[in-house]
């Protein structure tokens, strides 16, 4: 099963769930922005991304800079990222035990 964690607002995020459809695959989605990770379900994803809160936040995100996110530590960030999860880098493709950032859509070819 693949699941994408989405956010239809964002164009790379409906790029990327275009490309799954484009061929052939209907992924399971999360809207990750109405139905945030638990703290489980985002830890499970930075270890299966190989990542740690801070790569997958979006730091560009004016509330990033508002919560000054640059000094929190991993724990703090993630519980942050959980009560906000606008600040979550998208789209997350997830096929198994593999999972990409969309970003461009195309990486997500390298987990199908």
């Amino acid at each position: 099963m693949i699941t994408i964690y989405h956010n239809p607002a964002c164009s790379k995020s409906r790029a990327t769930l275009e490309l799954l459809q484009s061929r052939g695959i209907a992924p399971q989605v999360v809207h990750y922005i109405d139905t945030p990770p638990d703290e489980s379900t985002l830890q499970t994803l930075l270890s299966v991304l190989g990542m740690n809160a801070m790569a997958l936040a979006r730091k560009g995100e004016p509330l990033a800079e508002a919560l000054n996110i640059a000094a929190m530590d991993e724990s703090t960030l993630i519980t942050t990222m959980i009560k906000h999860p606008v600040l979550i880098e998208r789209p997350i493709v997830v096929n198994g035990s593999r999972a990409v950032i969309g970003r461009p859509p195309e990486r997500v070819l390298e987990i199908l």
